[in-house]
């Protein structure tokens, strides 16, 4: 890789992450505050609602997303169930 695409890609990595909706949500809010203040509006407050609400989103996915991994680690059939009653 040259080291423009490393650069490219090293940036990539620190706006987007893991989230992309997250980075998504702050350059919405970002550009909203700056067309709020443009049209001379008070736009201090609108960074803080949406750091809030992001985070709020943030973490029900996450906790959604490791819901979902402990049920698919439950045993599903009663065979299953008898086995590990068993090795107890």
């Amino acid at each position: 890789m040259t080291r423009v695409a490393v650069f490219l890609e090293a940036v990539w990595n620190f706006v987007v992450g893991e989230d992309w909706r997250t980075a998504i949500g702050v350059a919405v809010a970002l550009g909203s505050t700056a067309l709020l203040a443009e049209a001379g509006s008070s736009a201090w407050w609108m960074m803080p609602v949406a750091v809030f609400g992001l985070l709020a989103l943030s973490v029900r996915r996450a906790a959604r997303s490791a819901s979902r991994r402990s049920w698919a680690q439950l045993p599903t059939t009663s065979s299953d169930h008898a086995s590990h009653a068993d090795s107890k």
